[in-house]
């Protein structure tokens, strides 16, 4: 199964809010035909609208055998939502969700056994194509369904696969919450430098070019992290001087943020019971 045959049997897109949106606009990108998506939503966007005067098919009835059904639902809404595609779910269908908390056991008991599903978790990022999707394919999924998933979801940033389903919830407390943490890093950061006499509205945009340009440049440098915080620190000097208190084992990042990943993590394993 490839996009040729994905263009052939039609792509049905589960809801379109933020996360279906930008995985839509990534396709449409890609030139996926806009007449190849089936989209199902309540509240259609007018953005979603808009494509559907491009040919989509906005709440129309569904193609007998898609090649994917992409599963966009929020996590509430799912046991409502899930009915209209399980008439799909005879094997033919591959089932994508990027619904967080649902798990691959889930799906079986409201799709059957037959279905191909695999589970997936991006994070917010993708909004902007800067995404990370942690993915794993239950028992009937074979490398051919695994890899038009990392197609499609490669249109919204980078993808990794997951040796077991187990670690999903310590992927959703690194990457899928992990946005979060940045941004108050941010907030923090500016307001720190708020503290030392900088205007709010210049200490923010520090901040966030300080924090945006550090993490392209960790993706893009040759050397590892731990490298590029040794190559930018002189001895004994100002970055020195920060590092002393962000470094600390017993109140600097390495034990907050191991707790903080851990509270996520925990609860993510929660929510999944």
């Amino acid at each position: 199964m490839d996009m040729d045959d994905l263009a052939t049997r039609g792509l049905v897109l589960l809801g379109c809010g933020k996360m279906g949106s930008a995985l839509l606009e990534g396709w449409l990108k890609r030139e996926l035909p806009a007449g190849a998506v089936w989209a199902i939503d309540p509240g259609p966007s007018d953005w979603l609208r808009a494509r559907a005067g491009e040919g989509l098919h906005l709440n129309e009835p569904l193609p007998r055998a898609p090649a994917i059904v992409l599963i966009a639902v929020k996590p509430q809404m799912m046991d409502d939502a899930l009915p209209q595609v399980a008439r799909l779910a005879d094997g033919r269908t591959l089932f994508l969700s990027v619904a967080a908390g649902k798990t691959l056991d889930y799906f079986a008991r409201h799709l059957g056994d037959a279905a191909p599903v695999i589970r997936s978790i991006p994070n917010t990022p993708a909004a902007v194509g800067r995404g990370i999707t942690a993915l794993i394919g239950n028992a009937h999924v074979g490398e051919e369904g695994l890899s038009l998933a990392e197609t499609l979801l490669s249109a919204v940033g980078q993808t990794v696969r997951l040796e077991s389903e187990d670690q999903m919830d310590a992927v959703t407390a690194l990457s899928g919450s992990g946005p979060a943490y940045v941004f108050h890093l941010i907030e923090t950061l500016a307001a720190a430098g708020e503290a030392q006499g900088l205007p709010a509205d210049m200490a923010m945009t520090l901040a966030k070019a300080t924090v945006g340009g550090a993490g392209q440049l960790a993706e893009e440098a040759e050397d590892d992290p731990a490298q590029l915080r040794v190559n930018v620190t002189s001895p004994q000097g100002t970055t020195a001087a920060a590092l002393e208190v962000l470094m600390d084992p017993e109140t600097g990042f390495p034990p907050l943020l191991k707790r903080a990943v851990a509270a996520a993590t925990n609860r993510s394993r929660e929510l999944g019971t």
